[in-house]
């Protein structure tokens, strides 16, 4: 069965979120249905555009959540599932992160809220860590969980895949991919279709030049060995209005290899809307405007 990826919402469309819904025939599946806004960023809360943007990506997610029959959680964080919005789980099959194992303290903490509830409302719920599910002619993989990022401070998170006639590819944060440990589910995988959340490239800090090299050099291996037909790079990355030129090596190798590098926003052939990103010019536009 022929996969159709629907990315739902992402920061190049506006918010922090890397939601995305897959249609593979006679089964939805939606992915880390949850959006989020950086309360601070420049010294300054989210902008009117920002809060009106998610509030129309969330109305999307919630309608693609009635269609779906399975969703899925790669981790605890706050813009990959909302604890405010867990109706969306009811009579659904949740394929989610371990709440105890290989998880940090933050995330366990957030996990022993979440499951309870979600056990009330969800049709099943099974802990999907290094597992495999089929559904009919579709399987779902999913990786043993890997760090998010560089090291494990800020928890693990699952690497998807989903299998039909075509196969698809969501690494959650993996925020590069940076690690061998990273690499190896999208090596093993080869898919057609990857969603990586890339590097950090907006936050300022001493390994930043590092993680940066480590990605751009991971990035271009996988798009030299897989040979993806579109490799999209968004959710952290786009956070930064110049990730373009931070991963110049890597659209470049794109393009000379006929691959589409590309963001959410592009995958839906729309310009990407950087609203964090530019939140300060857009509160110095309301400025002037007064």
């Amino acid at each position: 069965m022929g996969l159709e990826i629907e990315p739902l919402a992402s920061d190049s469309l506006g918010v922090r979120s890397l939601a995305t819904y897959i249609d593979a025939g006679e089964i939805g599946i939606l992915i880390d249905p949850a959006t989020a806004l950086a309360p601070d960023r420049y010294g300054l809360p989210p902008h009117p555009l920002e809060v009106e943007a998610r509030r129309r990506l969330w109305s999307g997610i919630k309608a693609k959540a009635r269609e779906a029959e399975i969703l899925i959680v790669t981790h605890y964080h706050y813009d990959h599932i909302d604890p405010e919005e867990l109706g969306i789980y009811a009579d659904k099959t949740v394929l989610i992160k371990h709440p105890r194992r290989l998880i940090n303290a933050n995330q366990r903490r957030r996990a022993a809220s979440i499951i309870p509830r979600l056990r009330e409302l969800a049709l099943e719920l099974l802990y999907a860590d290094g597992r495999s599910f089929d559904f009919g002619d579709l399987e779902i993989r999913f990786s043993n969980p890997v760090p998010h990022g560089a090291d494990a401070r800020r928890g693990y998170v699952l690497e998807v895949s989903i299998r039909g006639d075509d196969i698809f590819l969501y690494t959650s944060d993996v925020q590069g991919p940076l690690l061998e440990e990273h690499m190896e589910f999208i090596l093993g995988e080869r898919p057609e279709i990857i969603f990586i959340d890339g590097p950090t490239t907006y936050i300022e800090h001493p390994r930043m030049e590092v993680e940066l090299q480590w990605a751009s050099k991971n990035l271009r291996r996988i798009l030299e060995e897989v040979e993806p037909e579109r490799l999209v790079l968004d959710h952290h990355l786009t956070r930064d209005l110049g990730y373009r030129d931070r991963l110049s090596e890597v659209y470049t190798l794109g393009e000379e290899l006929g691959i589409r590098v590309e963001s959410a926003a592009e995958y839906l052939g729309l310009e990407p809307n950087l609203l964090e990103a530019r939140r300060r010019e857009l509160y110095g536009e309301v400025a002037e405007e007064a």
